[in-house]
């Protein structure tokens, strides 16, 4: 076989305020690679088929002295995250050609990996999309279970309100949450993804962007859970309007990603209220719900209990563009880049 373009989305620079395709981040086709000739070296050669498109990566594209829970990509490096690819050679016992493996990859078509343990070989005996493993059965799923376990104390017929709630996280809790019998209200940013909030469950769903989400969790609190997704004004009035001894589970403030902080003026409602806020990354609590999550979610996702939608987008070289999208707002459903076929 003739060396083929290895293409790769390398971090260029550190940007101030959203990150801009072509200047933050660069489409990189000088590589070239052999499949069949490449020293494996004891390792083994994956062929990577879809990445994730996450909101975190904006706190990657930091310099390297800002300390945060996850490492800073490098200057002139590819971008990582979770993604799924095929085994295409493998001197390695513990994988073989044609395993399907999920773990973090480098955003580029090819690699020789050395540590199968940093993988996870996946059976799919559900016959999901493999790039449902990069959401609602993958860390986006893992996420919106682990944490409504972990905090959330539900109940039945309380209510909570669910901000992002088109997105892969927001949809999935409010599936959760429905299953439990509780009233769910849900925010999203557009008439679109408020329809698609309400299919899934929502019972008062809203635009956040056209009406006042203060005046809706006045009219259908109080709140007992807020699960955040956004932080700023939003969390502001949740707080206004929670419940005594209301539960807060942080998850992510994307409001904050790309703009200077809005400074929450109602914080006393924490101490007056008696509210627990709960703020969590997905991989401390992996441990304790991880092997259940995987022995079970699957199956009510490939049974239709559970529903999820995606916003596929076609190429590596566009991976950047993708990122924008999310931070923005403009995708609809969880952010996945094909980047090849089997």
């Amino acid at each position: 076989m003739a060396p083929v373009t290895n293409g790769r989305l390398l971090f260029k620079e550190v940007p101030t305020g959203y990150p801009v395709p072509g200047q933050t981040t660069a489409y990189d086709d000088s590589e070239k690679i052999d499949p069949e000739t490449v020293a494996l070296n004891g390792g083994f050669l994956v062929k990577t088929l879809v990445l994730s498109i996450d909101p975190y990566l904006r706190g990657r594209m930091r310099a390297p002295t800002s300390k945060s829970y996850s490492p800073p990509f490098a200057i002139n490096e590819p971008l990582t995250n979770f993604g799924v690819g095929v085994v295409v050679r493998s001197e390695n016992p513990a994988v073989k050609a044609g395993d399907h493996l999920y773990g973090f990859f480098k955003f580029q078509h090819y690699t020789v990996e050395t540590n199968a343990a940093q993988f996870k070989v996946l059976e799919n005996k559900e016959g999901l999309p493999w790039s449902a493993y990069l959401g609602v059965v993958g860390m986006p799923g893992e996420t919106a279970v682990y944490a409504w376990n972990e905090f959330s104390k539900a109940k039945k017929g309380e209510t909570v309100f669910v901000s992002a709630g088109s997105g892969p996280v927001g949809a999935t809790v409010i599936q959760l949450a429905k299953a439990q019998g509780l009233k769910v209200i849900a925010s999203a940013g557009s008439e679109e993804k408020v329809e698609f909030v309400r299919s899934v469950g929502a019972d008062v769903a809203f635009n956040y962007k056209t009406a006042s989400t203060s005046e809706i969790l006045e009219k259908e609190g109080p709140i007992d859970i807020y699960w955040d997704n956004v932080g700023g004004e939003t969390l502001e009035a949740a707080l206004e309007h929670a419940a005594r001894y209301g539960r807060l589970i942080e998850c992510g403030m994307i409001s904050q990603y790309n703009s200077a902080p809005y400074h929450v003026k109602n914080l006393i409602q924490i101490v007056s209220k008696e509210l627990s806020v709960h703020g969590f990354i997905v991989g401390s609590l992996r441990d304790k719900y991880g092997a259940d999550f995987y022995a079970n979610f699957p199956a009510r996702v490939a049974s239709g209990e559970i529903k999820y939608k995606e916003h596929r987008v076609l190429g590596l070289e566009k991976a950047g563009h993708a990122l924008l999208d999310v931070l923005r707002g403009d995708n609809f459903g969880k952010s996945v880049i094909v980047v090849a076929d089997e």
